[in-house]
């Protein structure tokens, strides 16, 4: 009976992995021409779970499979957002990726990486957290290389690299954690490491959260997210900008809020989400390439995400910031990947000059989207940074509040560089850049693709429409972590 209900508080999970398997098996035998029902079939599948998780987070909060996973706010939230992020991304990239030769295969692998960010959001075990990295990494790889082309060669090795090295790194911390705690389950680790040395406890917690700093995409584990989302396909590029992010920092966020005061985890947080606001910010300043400089507009953001995980514990309103600002920022990010993928010869900041006068609803859904990562309001990342400045400032971090609000006034510079040329009278006749990969040198030649386009202005109007309810939002995510 025990394990019944433990099997149902994953079924979230268990839709997404199941539905990952049919649509690799259906795509292997139904010809090219007819690979829609697997797209079909990814989307109902990533629905269901959603739904699943939205019916869970009615119950209480808990853990199962002998506390190894968590199931609560946190893990709901996660899952949700996972799952609407990834069908938003398919929807955006069903003219880009259409017929071509790796379509079910590209809809298993998105699947795959979104349980990935699920495991790992839900993680309540070291081990579990392990699995969660490598069910989250080794699609991700694939999907950035199935471009073939030279450069998505180069941003796969790229990753590849990083990403195992980093993993090694985070198999170094879960072994120095196991080995001064005696368990990896974090039910006991909590209060285990409250007896073990500071700095061996400091040293797991370098290793651990360097790993999931690459699945995030910040530092110092970002110097793959440019290359990847400048070569990758654009739906690719939208996935690894905000999928992995969603589970890697609810993960940091549960690491972070069972280390022991005796170790200030607090600090090293604190300094990362520092480098990567400042660093994110400064080479997105002179960036020409709109995917690049998405690149680096989302290593900044997730130092302001890092916010509330520095607090974790400290602060009432750390947990709901982060939850709100994540949903927020996934909303926010993924509508600027769909104006990108709508125009797809527009490469350059100087190739969307005059565009408001030619595309005025997709013009006004980049402004949304780009000031809305800037944290303007009404948007929904505006009341995600403010309640994370909130939470930072009453956990004792006030010198980092004011470095978040210093960078989040300098990031307008970038932005602006992007949405100022758009308004010009006389409009830019972008050339046809060389195809990054297969799928968009496959895909027809338009100016316009109707499908992304729909889906950047549904998006803009869900960032509005987020930031009008997040006050609503903010007390239905409140529920502490369950232990």
């Amino acid at each position: 009976m025990e394990l019944g209900s433990d099997t149902l508080a994953v079924l979230p999970e268990i839709c997404v992995l199941g539905g990952a398997i049919v649509v690799l098996l259906l795509g292997s035998f139904l010809p090219r021409g007819r690979q829609a029902l697997s797209r079909l079939l990814a989307v109902l599948a990533l629905l269901a779970s959603a739904t699943a998780s939205a019916v869970g987070m009615t119950g209480p909060a808990m853990t199962v499979f002998e506390a190894n996973y968590t199931v609560d706010a946190a893990s709901g939230v996660a899952r949700i957002v996972i799952s609407l992020a990834t069908v938003f991304v398919i929807v955006l990239g069903f003219s880009e990726l259409a017929e071509t030769p790796r379509e079910s295969e590209t809809y298993a692998l998105l699947l795959l990486a979104s349980l990935g960010a699920m495991v790992l959001a839900g993680a309540g075990d070291l081990l579990i957290l392990i699995t969660g990295y490598l069910l989250a990494s080794i699609p991700l790889y694939a999907l950035i290389g199935m471009s073939r082309s030279p450069r998505a060669a180069e941003a796969a090795l790229k990753t590849y690299l990083l990403g195992a090295l980093l993993g090694i790194t985070l198999l170094v911390g879960v072994t120095v954690l196991y080995g001064v705690g005696g368990t990896t389950a974090y039910v006991q680790l909590g209060r285990a490491l409250a007896s073990a040395p500071a700095a061996a406890v400091a040293a797991g917690l370098v290793g651990v959260l360097a790993g999931l700093m690459f699945k995030a995409g910040g530092v110092p584990g970002h110097f793959w997210v440019p290359d990847a989302t400048q070569a990758a396909s654009t739906l690719v590029a939208a996935f690894l900008t905000t999928v992995p992010k969603v589970g890697a920092l609810v993960a940091a966020y549960r690491l972070v809020d069972l280390i022991p005061a005796t170790t200030d985890a607090a600090l090293l947080v604190g300094i990362l989400a520092t480098a990567g606001m400042t660093l994110g910010n400064l080479a997105a300043f002179w960036q020409d390439d709109v995917r690049r400089l998405l690149g680096w507009s989302t290593v900044s953001q997730v130092g302001y995400l890092l916010l509330p995980v520095a607090v974790a514990g400290g602060s009432d309103l750390a947990l709901p910031s982060l939850l709100l600002y994540l949903a927020g920022y996934a909303a926010t990010n993924l509508t600027a990947f769909a104006v990108v993928a709508a125009l797809p010869h527009h490469r350059t900041l100087v190739d969307y000059r005059g565009v408001a006068r030619i595309h005025p609803w997709l013009a006004g859904a980049l402004v949304v989207s780009l000031l809305g990562l800037v944290g303007t309001p009404p948007t929904a990342v505006f009341v995600g940074k403010l309640t994370t400045l909130t939470a930072a400032w009453d956990g004792g971090f006030a010198w980092l509040a004011v470095i978040a609000v210093i960078n989040s006034v300098a990031s307008l510079f970038y932005y602006l560089r992007w949405l100022a040329p758009m308004f010009a009278r006389t409009p830019a006749v972008p050339r046809p850049q060389p195809m990054s990969n297969a799928a968009e040198a496959a895909a027809p030649s338009i100016d316009r693709r109707p499908w992304a386009a729909w889906s950047a202005m549904a998006g803009a109007v869900a960032v509005l429409i987020l930031g009008v309810l997040a006050g609503g939002l903010l007390s239905i995510v409140g529920a502490p972590l369950a232990h």
